[in-house]
């Protein structure tokens, strides 16, 4: 299929008297081969109903489209939302992609036309990345697999394994719905404007989570607390939670968790049991 390329973009951004904004996080794909590249890693199926957040001017759209059974492009800025089905229609596509014009962090399965995504594809806003992934996986359980561009450093912190330096809250979060992993490096001249930091891939692919008792909720609320303070031991990161740092080693113990441990150290399984044995 023929693709947006750097002069196509251009032309369409003068057309639409476009000027990428920070506050949205516009940096668009402007390179085939990374469009093409992403598509590839995502492993994206005929079957595959496509979820794509922040389409742009539609240069990952069409490789999506040319591959995917459908693609559903949630666009939350009204100029590009209108834009991209005539884009599309030019190369003949029309009946294969359905817009959402709305804000990413707000939609359900309701909100997308009936249609089921399997898998989300998506170069993210740098500014929403973690919120958006986390959303939609507990938003539509229908998703099996994802993959995301970000920033360089988001990348690492979701797919950071416990006792590495950017484990944190996304990671042990995101660890809830999927495997994740990293899935190679972006350069910056690939995108327009260029941006001033690193992008990569985040691969994520849908499991049950842990086995508990707790709900969802329950289990992410230790998990805040416990990366509040990350300096501070989980007895005295967790005394809020529980009531007390007594209560708290409690439940740690009880968790047969350290209370002298960080929450760095800690997997998901182990922040389920903590949830278990709240005061």
């Amino acid at each position: 299929m023929d693709l947006l390329g750097p002069v196509e973009i251009r032309n369409l951004a003068d057309k639409l008297d476009l000027r990428p904004t920070k506050r949205l996080g516009q940096n668009f794909v402007i390179d085939g081969g990374t469009v093409r590249r992403i598509v590839r890693v995502a492993e994206v199926a005929p079957d595959d109903v496509v979820i794509e957040v922040g389409p742009g001017l539609g240069s990952l759209t069409l490789a999506l489209l040319s591959t995917a059974a459908h693609v559903v492009a949630v666009e939350i800025d009204p100029v590009l939302a209108r834009q991209l089905p005539e884009t599309v229609a030019a190369r003949g596509l029309s009946a294969k992609l359905t817009v959402v014009g709305a804000d990413a962090l707000r939609i359900g399965a309701d909100d997308l036309s009936g249609y089921l995504p399997t898998a989300l594809v998506a170069n993210l806003p740098y500014n929403v990345a973690v919120p958006v992934v986390l959303h939609l996986l507990e938003a539509l359980p229908s998703l099996r697999k994802a993959l995301v561009m970000v920033q360089s450093e988001v990348a690492d912190r979701l797919a950071a394994a416990p006792g590495s330096k950017v484990y944190g809250v996304p990671s042990v979060k995101a660890a809830w719905y999927a495997d994740v992993r990293r899935a190679g490096p972006v350069g910056r001249t690939v995108f327009w404007p260029v941006p001033n930091v690193d992008s990569g891939l985040v691969s994520l692919t849908r499991r049950e989570p842990p086995k508990t008792t707790a709900t969802r909720e329950q289990v992410f609320a230790v998990i805040d607390a416990a990366f509040a303070q990350r300096r501070k031991t989980l007895r005295a990161a967790l005394a809020t939670w529980a009531g007390s740092p007594a209560q708290a080693e409690s439940a740690l113990r009880a968790a047969d968790v350290d209370p002298s441990a960080r929450g760095e150290q800690l997997d998901i399984t182990a922040f389920t049991r903590i949830a278990e044995h709240k005061p």
